[in-house]
This record gives structure tokens, sequence and C-alpha cells, in this order.
């Protein structure tokens, strides 16, 4: 029989414990959570209804969706993916819905059904845990490991799990038997902008355009989709998945950058002259303030005749080539200075953590330092908004669980 001990009461560790006392009856499990209740972020995402998964079952397409670790993960998902998790969670009488952008919910509409599947899985399958067990110390011995609590009480373990997110304590000690760490930074956020195009737009989104961000040296970082206008600048699908891919460099840049917005995209600025001068003579008695060619919105579109000073009243007929060329210009290639970055509702996500490299991905155990295993965020990977950081945490927790009770070999 064998001691595990699993640090971290979320979802990469609750499922971890689960699925190995599932495989492994025979090994004693212990669950350490630091709070007084395990599963805290699972209550709070997907705004307390908690964004399970997405629905992508082609693990070619599903690592599109991870800035970091879509390499690693490419393989992992082959062995477990979002299908599995769904399965998964109907053996357990939980059923999942997916909603028009592919994002996947319990159909209860509330995150304390993930919680109680959860709960009542360990129980059943005879996990020890403990709340309010804050680590102070790991420190790995010639055999297994010593675990002091801050309590004082000494615990030891033939192997231990780290699924510990983004708290600096489990990098310290992953740091501490040996482990690069890369530097945790903030992922899925918004733009903080202060512009006149924007000034009293807030709640005006706009369904797709195109987004850059300008002086990134030889790697281009780009997106599409909607974004949403805020009081304090820009977010949206778009800006959130900007955010995550170019989370380094946006760092790196103290969070100062220039983006640059194609509002008419997938027009470009040729395609979009010649298409606004077609204009002149097909809608030339129209107003151009009451005739948008573009999927604008109203207030918007009206915005943009204000920053190149096209008179209201004006029809298409009456407008000049060389103001068009300006609104097309503005349309397709504004820049837009970014001055800070927000957050995005309560899912704070990180970019950093224990160096892939280090970590064997078919089992999730440490190629450097032996009987020590690793899953969730305190990895270096992290997805965009959408189900995608919980289905990784439920991969990596899956292979950690199935491998960390098996015979050394």
């Amino acid at each position: 029989m064998l001691n595990i001990i699993i640090i971290g009461g979320g979802a990469a560790g609750f499922f971890a414990a689960i699925i190995c006392s599932i495989n492994f009856p025979e090994h004693k499990v212990i669950l350490l959570e630091a709070g007084s209740q395990p599963l805290t972020k699972v209550r709070i995402s997907g705004g307390g209804r908690c964004n399970v998964t997405h629905h992508c079952f082609d693990p070619v397409e599903l690592v599109k969706y991870y800035p970091r670790g879509s390499k690693e993960l490419r393989g992992a998902f082959t062995c477990f993916q979002p299908s599995d998790m769904i399965a998964w969670l109907e053996s357990q009488g939980v059923i999942l819905k997916t909603e028009s952008d592919g994002r996947m919910f319990p159909v209860t509409d509330n995150s304390e059904t993930i919680v109680n599947c959860l709960m009542k899985a360990a129980i059943k399958a005879g996990i020890k845990l403990r709340n309010k067990a804050k680590v102070k110390s790991l420190i790995k011995q010639s055999e297994g490991f010593e675990i002091e609590l801050k309590t004082g009480e000494i615990l030891r373990s033939d192997r231990v799990l780290i699924a510990t997110g983004s708290n600096p304590l489990g990098y310290s000690w992953a740091k501490s038997v040996g482990h690069t760490i890369i530097t945790p930074i903030p992922s899925l956020f918004t733009f903080n902008i202060k512009d006149h195009l924007l000034d009293n737009l807030a709640g005006v989104s706009v369904k797709n355009v195109s987004l850059q961000l300008l002086n990134t040296g030889k790697k281009k970082y780009q997106q599409t989709g909607a974004i949403l206008i805020t009081h304090w600048g820009l977010s949206g699908p778009a800006i959130l998945k900007l955010s995550a891919f170019g989370a380094r460099v946006l760092h790196d840049n103290n969070y100062q950058m220039t983006l640059l917005i194609n509002w008419a995209f997938p027009y470009k600025i040729e395609e979009l002259k010649q298409y606004l001068l077609s204009l002149k003579s097909k809608q030339n008695r129209k107003q151009i303030s009451s005739f948008s060619p573009l999927s604008l919105p109203k207030r918007l579109w009206q915005r943009f005749l204000d920053i190149v000073e096209i008179n209201n009243q004006v029809t298409w007929g009456d407008l000049a080539n060389k103001k068009i060329y300006n609104l097309a210009r503005q349309l397709t290639q504004g820049q837009y200075k970014i001055q800070g970055k927000g957050v995005f509702k309560e899912e704070f996500v990180t970019c950093g953590g224990i160096s892939l490299k280090e970590i064997n991905f078919k089992t999730m155990e440490s190629k450097i330092c032996p009987d020590l295993y690793f899953a969730g965020e305190v990895l270096d990977i992290d997805g965009v908004t959408g189900g995608f950081n919980f289905q990784s945490a439920w991969t990596t927790a899956y292979l950690a669980g199935k491998a960390i009770g098996k015979p050394s070999q």
C-alpha cells in the first residue's frame, strides 16, 4: 500500500485524487486543502454556473486554444479530452449542455452541481479530505517525502502530487527540488484604452473585428472575433484571446502598446475604399449618417463620421473622395494606445509556472524528482476563456491519477 498525498483541493487536485482512488483502491489517498472549503474556483467560475469544458472533440483543433502548453497537450488530449470528461460526469449523474459559442455548463446552470459531484465521488472513493491543512514545507527524502503543515504536524508520503494552481508556494516547492519556474504573469485580461472613439460608447459591441499588437518583432499577435466597448476601454472574446496569446509581450512592455483594429473586417483598406466609392452612385441620395454599409452599431458608425469630420446631413453622392479614403483608413487601420490592463471577472488565469520540459506528459511525473507529480495551473499551461483551462486541469489530473499509484518500475 502506498501513502499518496495530493496538495491542493481545486479542480485538478480533486479529480486526480478521485481517479487515483478509483484505479488504486488499495492505496491511501489524502487530499490537503489550505482553505476552509475546497473547489473555490469551481464555485465561482462562469458566473457561478461553472464552464466545465468546451464542445471541441478534435485534439488537433483543441490545442489551438492554448497559448502555452499546446504541444504537450496534443498527446494528453488523445488520452483524455472533453468528450471523456462529459462521459465521466454523465456516469456520475451530471448532464452538460452546450451554448452557442461552444462553452459547456451543467444543465442546472449551477456550479454547486459540479462541486457536489466531485465531493460525492471523493467520499465514495474513500479519499481523506483535510480542509484548513496549510502546507509549510515539502522535503524530498531518500525514500518518499516529508510534509510539514503550518500547525507543526508532520506527514510522510510515498508520492506527492502538487496541484496548487497559481499559489506561489507550489512554485517554491517545485523549485526546491530543482524545477525551473517560468515567471507567472497574468493572462486573460481586458485593455485600458482612453480614446475619443470609445467615449460614452460603453456597452456597444461589434461581432467581427481584426486585432493586432504593433511593434512585436518577428512574431505577430493577431486575433479576430467579437469585441465590447467598456467604460475603461475594450473587452470581449477577441480582446481576451489577444491578451492570452500576447501575455508575455504585453507584460514586457508594461501593458503600454499600440493596438491596430480593423472594424470593417474582413475588408482590407483598398477593398473598403472601392466598396464605399461604389455607394456614391448606388446610394447617392441617402444620408451617410442614416445608411451604414457595414455591420456596425449606429452609434459607433456615427462616431467614425464625427472623427473624420463628415457632416451628418451629407449624402453619399455628395461625399468627397478624400473623405471616403480617410473613413476607410480609420475603419481598417485605426490605432489605439493600450494604457494598462483590466481584469476579466473572477477568473484570474496565469501565464507561467513549472517548465513543461521537465514533466513527463504521459504520467505528469517530474523528470527531475521521482515520485513527484503535477497537475493543473501550477504548470506553464493556460487556455483562452471558454472552458479550456478547466479541461487542461481535468486532463493533467486524469493522467496523474492514472499513473501515481502504479508500482515503481
